[in-house]
């Protein structure tokens, strides 16, 4: 009764709580009080942020929309989120997040770029908040990702400053998301508006992911053993030679060439007696293979109800289907939840991870990373003789690449009636190396080594007390106030090394004694040939904050949270800054149907915050500044030449001044939640509209100044969208259950304003303009082709032909639109076309039941999309690029290989100073959407039958299942997935394509 004297809360009803999973009452508390997984052991600071869970019901659909009654955190009320329960995601063989998510929450949108085991893949929340200028501009709009309280650590983006390329990242390029086993993961919920983000302050301004894992269980001891074994297969691929190549050139040389473009042919195409080009074109045998995949995990859990456990381990190999690529994952996390007192919880995790990832050997990623192009103009013969040869140079070779990681927790809890405190230690370690040597054989006589080692490390310390207030009957108070403080390092160290005295030494050899003549003088490698890399940042964010929640009859709720954060990253006079957020939650079951039976749920919810958001280099809190910075073309970041570093004002990288201050964002969110016929339906509709204010964009300055660009504030981005999650049990009677689900999400972005009011932004190919979404193409229009020189437009004043940047255009050359009519196209004729964002995109799964026998389907799409063709492009401007020392000249063996279904393009002149070919027109933008066939899983349960449970062997479950994934994809797309597109929408042909993988697993719980 209220006003009565609370009872001691003591493990064994702590943990019923838990295991039982329904919320409970506590007389003299008042109100409702639920926990989640983590919430349960007391802790976690953000599993109790992730709003407190409810359990997943076996026959829950793909999608699950959550309420809860308290987020174990600040006592916040009636919060929403999308949760996945991965208890069926992790019947496929998925060995990272990004993959586990795609397609199944939604508002989350994961491309993976590349079939390649183990590498890099983003994800976006809520569209895209900022513009994608290069690849370490991606790593700025990621969401935070924590595991059970911890949020965790992403590579730094300090290494892209001394790489000369932006396709790839120095280092192994491992996803550091693939340390958690599905298995091992009870739920993954998604944050995504101001009432559930801005819980987790400026690390939620990019939207929240938070992993839950399986907890520890007190009585009898349980033991599960899970493993899956199965084939990852590619698609058939039809292979060419020197004839194929020679026959699609010719049709160009018969129209356009000279006698002397006919002279400086090709060699590798000229001889059609050589047999090496135009023999067989077997290379596909070695390169593409049908490869192996499998897991096997195990976990054992039990303890008393005063103290429990749970340890689980996993060891994963995924082969790839080219080039001899795999990873290698090994995982083991120890749980332990202890009550040495009744009003006491104390828990604690370890985490940690062992990743080993072979790369595919690819020859354009080689030339990156060692920042050198030999001679490129033959390319790697397509016969496997020839082919065998190249691999025998890289099996005298290593390219070692290794990640270990490290996760923990300790948490302590105390409860006395209404006053709750808590205090929590986090920490996190990961630690990336990678060791090469390439024998001189692949580098034109010029051997290479090269070590990087980085590693990230981050500790914190969180302390919250809350105590609730009861105003009469059933009004609440619920009053929160708490600390965090969080610390983190970055470094990397990297060195390179060319043109070794002999392929035996693979050591750069040191002369220590510093009385010898070769002190600290390489032995083996010259010091004008050694380069080394250094850099590290620290960061320190301090938070304070304030939560106050009114509850009012179960009938609605307010909350307002006030935070103030403190970041290093940001100069003194602007280091803090305070947000508040606002939340309001209506009951309209119970304030307007409660009479009504068929209306099981309706809630309405709305929720307006503010969140900083974090910058990501310690540059900014430092204003004007000289570095380490002595380089030149093609290597501008170099630390040092010959051993002797320098410092100059860094020209290069951009000014920064004094006047660096917060970007933020602003969220405001309308959702309504609504189930109906006993539950059977469920429907969850958010709309919202997203607004990331004065961000920095490097603006251009004049060129007196020596500098490129300025950082300034000012950049602001919109992205308005709706959410929609229908779920119904269509047939529930007996044996039989079928559970349709569908999720879909609808997201478009606009630029709202630049740095010091200007309208427009230019940098490369990409063009920023204020009212235009941001992640759109700039491009010539396509009108055809000039068949003569007669067909060219003149312009009457000068009666001379259009050009092209005061070329003159020709029969053969493009006929591209003068949109602005003044005989010149340029770059104001370019117009901004379509997106590299999907606007729409979502899932839809069917699980259908009877008895111990289910199958399982999962649909994936992405609508509305565009893509350059660059692969195509490439192909066609064989003229530019072909007999150049340039990254872009580089084949790789698949050149070799027939594109399954190539667009017809127009045959213009490729020799045409115009570059007819050249990849910022819409002649290779095409329709990138896709609907994908994710994943097909049929399982039986044999513990579930009369059989099994005569012989009383123990066994609670004894699941057999196969599963496929990637098994179809329909598209328009004339190139081999549109998924397989760079980070700002070009497919350039190198990806790995996506295996077809079917698997056969048999989980066992005793």
């Amino acid at each position: 009764m209220p006003g009565a004297t609370a009872p001691a809360l003591t493990f064994k009803t702590f943990w019923h709580t838990m295991k039982d999973k329904h919320s409970m009452r506590w007389p003299g508390v008042g109100g409702r009080v639920s926990f989640s997984l983590l919430a349960a052991l007391s802790l976690l600071h953000t599993a109790n942020r992730a709003y407190a869970q409810e359990a997943v019901k076996p026959d829950a659909p793909a999608i699950e929309i959550s309420h809860h009654n308290d987020d174990g955190r600040y006592g916040r009320l009636l919060r929403t989120t999308d949760t996945l329960p991965v208890k069926k995601t992790a019947l496929v063989p998925f060995v990272n997040l990004q993959q586990m998510v795609k397609g199944n929450l939604r508002g989350v949108y994961a491309q993976e770029s590349t079939g390649e085991p183990g590498t890099e893949q983003f994800m976006f929340i809520r569209g895209l908040s900022n513009p994608l200028l290069q690849r370490k501009d991606v790593y700025q709009v990621q969401p935070t990702v924590y595991l059970n309280g911890i949020p965790l650590l992403q590579d730094n983006t300090l290494v892209f400053d001394v790489q000369p390329y932006d396709f790839t990242r120095l280092g192994p390029g491992i996803n550091l998301l693939s340390i958690i086993n599905p298995d091992n993961i009870r739920e993954i919920q998604v944050g995504k508006d101001a009432a559930t983000a801005a819980i987790f302050g400026p690390r939620g301004a990019n939207g929240v992911i938070n992993i839950i894992t399986k907890n520890a269980v007190s009585g009898k001891r349980k033991i599960s053993i899970n493993s899956y074994y199965g084939l990852a297969m590619h698609d058939p691929v039809f292979t060419t030679n020197a004839q194929y190549e020679n026959g699609f050139r010719r049709q160009f040389y018969l129209k356009y060439a000279t006698a002397a473009d006919s002279l400086s042919y090709p060699a590798y195409l000229r001889d059609s007696s050589n047999m090496l080009y135009y023999g067989p074109a077997n290379w596909s045998d070695a390169y593409y293979q049908n490869a192996t995949v499998h897991n096997i995990n195990a976990s054992i859990s039990g303890g008393t109800e005063r103290a429990n456990f749970r340890f689980y381990g996993d060891k994963t190999q995924s082969n790839g289907i080219a080039g001899d690529s795999r990873m290698d994952k090994y995982n083991a996390s120890f749980l332990v939840n202890m009550a040495p007192l009744p009003w006491l919880m104390a828990s604690t995790m370890i985490n940690a991870s062992r990743m080993d990832r072979v790369p595919v050997k690819t020859l354009r990623s080689r030339f990156a990373e060692a920042a050198y192009i030999p001679d490129v103009t033959a390319p790697l013969t397509p016969g496997l003789d020839g082919y065998n040869k190249y691999l025998y140079s890289f099996n005298k070779s290593f390219d070692k690449n290794h990640m270990n990681s490290v996760q923990g927790i300790f948490a302590l809890s105390a409860k006395f009636q209404r006053l709750k405190i808590t205090s929590r230690l986090l920490y996190d370690y990961n630690e990336s190396l990678r060791d090469i040597f390439w024998h001189s054989s692949l580098m034109d006589g010029n051997n290479y080594i090269s070590n990087y080692f980085g590693n990230n490390q981050r500790v914190g310390i969180e302390n919250s007390a809350g105590y609730s207030f009861q105003l009469g009957g059933e009004k609440w108070l619920d009053v929160e106030a708490g600390q965090s403080f969080q610390s983190e390092l970055y470094r990397y160290e990297y060195s390179r090394g060319y043109k070794g005295p002999s392929d035996r030494v693979k050591m750069n050899i040191v002369e220590p004694n510093s009385q010898s003549e070769n002190y600290l003088n390489p032995l083996s490698y010259g010091n004008q040939l050694i380069y080394r890399f250094l850099d590290g940042q620290k960061h320190r964010l301090f938070s304070l904050y304030g939560n106050f929640t009114y509850r009012h009859h179960d009938l609605f709720s307010v909350n307002v949270l006030l935070r103030n954060d403190g970041s290093s990253y940001m100069p003194a006079h602007a280091r803090w800054l305070f947000t508040p957020t606002v939340a309001f939650d209506w009951n309209l079951k119970k304030q307007l149907a409660a009479d009504n039976g068929r209306i099981n749920a309706w809630k309405l919810r709305a929720s307006w915050g503010r969140m900083g958001r974090l910058l990501t280099d310690d540059r900014y809190a430092v204003g004007p500044q000289y570095k380490v910075d002595l380089g030149w073309t093609g290597h501008e970041n170099a630390a040092s030449y010959n051993a002797f570093p320098g410092i100059s004002r860094p020209y290069s990288s951009g000014w920064v001044g004094n006047d660096i201050a917060w970007g933020y964002t602003d969220i405001a969110n309308l959702g309504t939640d609504l189930a109906v016929y006993n539950n059977r339906l469920r429907l969850s509709l958010d709309v919202y509209s997203k607004n990331d204010k004065n961000m920095l964009l490097p603006m251009p300055v004049v060129a007196e100044t020596g500098y490129k660009f300025a950082y300034r504030n000012g950049l602001d981005v919109n992205n308005k969208g709706i959410e929609l999650m229908a779920a119904a049990d269509v047939i529930k009677k007996g044996p039989w259950q079928w559970t349709p689900s569908l999720q879909v999400s609808y997201n478009r972005n606009s630029l709202k304003a630049l740095p010091g009011g200007a309208s427009q932004f230019v940098s490369g190919n990409r063009k920023l303009v204020v009212g235009e979404a941001i992640d759109r193409f700039w491009v010539l229009e396509n009108n055809g082709i000039y068949a003569t020189d007669a067909d060219v437009p003149k312009n009457p004043a000068k009666d001379a032909p259009v050009t092209y940047k005061g070329i003159a255009f020709k029969g053969g050359d493009p006929a591209w639109r003068d949109n602005n009519g003044d005989y010149t196209i340029n770059d104001d004729d370019k117009v901004l076309k379509g997106n590299f964002m999907p606007p729409v995109t979502g899932g839809f799964g069917s699980n259908l039941q009877y008895g111990h026998l289910n199958v399982e389907f999962n649909l994936y799409f992405a609508l509305g999309q565009k893509a350059v063709n660059e692969e195509a492009a490439a192909r066609y401007d064989f003229i530019n690029r072909e007999g150049t020392y340039d990254i872009n000249s580089v084949k790789e063996i698949t050149f070799w290989e027939k594109p399954k279904d190539m667009k017809a393009y127009p045959v213009y002149n490729p020799w045409s100073q115009v570059i007819p070919y050249r990849l910022d027109q819409d002649l290779f933008l095409e329709d990138a959407s896709f609907l994908k066939l994710r994943s097909v899983t049929i399982g039986y349960d044999v513990a579930g039958t009369a059989w099994l449970k005569k012989k009383k062997a123990g066994i609670t479950r004894c699941y057999f299942y196969v599963s496929g994934t990637n098994l179809l994809t329909i598209t328009k797309y004339t190139g081999r997935d549109p998924e397989l597109t760079t980070y700002n929408g070009y497919d350039n042909g190198f990806a790995m394509p996506i295996p077809k993988t079917v698997i056969v697993g048999l989980k066992l719980d005793l």
